[in-house]
């Protein structure tokens, strides 16, 4: 059968879409309009204040679903960047997303986005709104399989800070940064299980200290004020301490998004906190498990740095991404709901 595009207004934006451990990434490879700026941060702004009906299309039913994950490829100011990003989901857009990273490093190789890649890895350099981050692509016999990244500094912003959750009184959590901003606690605490409790449970104890702690922590961060902001709360399983076992958490962000991955950048702000405390140590690798689906990545703490005032770590997650397909969207003329909506 000759299939054909069918009538539509506007624009024809074709995307590839992906997922690493269950978590979605549509890479959007063409028909966006030109996203202005200086520099990456600027060019953020610039798509949120003028493309974010385009963000809706393709994040938003029909095209898309509630816990729906975007990635705009754009041009990166800095020399040593094979590639620019802006992340996008259902609220707007994140600074970090190591998910996208790992799924972003596969797609760059294998769409020539990066020239002669090597074996046994290939090296692509991702200018992500939090930095620099570097990916390690595993590249043989012109294959792209598993996945590494090294993050920007990451540190733990406090620890042990008590703040009250209404309906749940105060609560002991944690704030650290992997790129973005994270409150972390433990699911226990609220008598869940992040593997076995209903998600609904857990979301909406996620979105609860989520919404406390943005209303009573400032948050800073040494290099722009367009990244102190928390991007959601981390439920964990509670086994902080290193181990040779899986450590499970949940991490909900954005518009009560729930992340299917273990989180990438969920992961390295964990790692961050672990050694912060004294609980892991450079070059010791944890295995982390979502507890949504399962899935894995590792983590560890390779380098230590400094951020602004803060001590912190480079961290490593590795993981695996997969291609689901590719799509062509339009808006038909007379689709009262061709812009978007979302059922919540």
């Amino acid at each position: 059968m000759d299939v054909r595009l069918p009538p539509h207004n506007g624009r024809l934006v074709s995307v590839i879409d992906m997922h690493t451990g269950g978590e979605p990434l549509r890479i959007v490879w063409s028909g966006y309009p030109e996203i202005k700026g200086e520099n990456l941060l600027a060019k953020r702004r610039y798509a949120k204040e003028e493309l974010d009906h385009l963000r809706k299309v393709l994040m938003f039913e029909p095209r898309g679903h509630f816990d729906m994950y975007g990635a705009l490829i754009v041009e990166s100011e800095m020399s040593e960047a094979d590639l620019g990003v802006l992340f996008m989901h259902n609220e707007g857009y994140s600074t970090m997303c190591g998910h996208a990273v790992i799924a972003l490093g596969r797609f760059a190789v294998d769409y020539g986005l990066v020239k002669a890649p090597v074996s046994p890895e290939t090296q692509v350099n991702i200018h992500c709104p939090c930095g620099l981050v570097k990916a390690f692509v595993q590249f043989s016999d012109g294959k792209t399989g598993a996945v590494r990244f090294h993050s920007t500094p990451a540190f733990a912003f406090v620890t042990d800070i008590t703040v009250s959750v209404p309906g749940y009184g105060d609560v002991i959590l944690d704030i650290s940064y992997g790129g973005a901003f994270y409150a972390l606690v433990s699911a226990q605490r609220f008598g869940l299980d992040v593997c076995e409790s209903r998600t609904r449970d857990l979301v909406e104890v996620a979105c609860a200290v989520t919404s406390a702690v943005k209303s009573q922590v400032k948050l800073y961060h040494p290099s722009s004020d367009d990244l102190a902001f928390l991007y959601g709360t981390i439920l964990t399983d509670g086994k902080d301490q290193f181990s040779n076992e899986p450590t499970a958490n949940i991490c909900v962000f954005a518009d009560a998004q729930v992340d299917r991955s273990p989180t990438g950048s969920g992961v390295t702000a964990r790692i961050a906190l672990q050694h912060h405390k004294g609980m892991i140590g450079i070059q010791q690798t944890r295995t982390f498990q979502s507890g949504a689906t399962s899935s894995l990545f590792t983590g560890k703490a390779v380098q230590e740095t400094q951020c602004g005032e803060f001590p912190a770590v480079v961290v490593e997650v590795a993981g695996q991404a997969h291609y689901t397909g590719i799509a062509s969207f339009v808006q038909e003329p007379g689709d009262s709901l061709a812009n978007g909506f979302l059922l919540k």
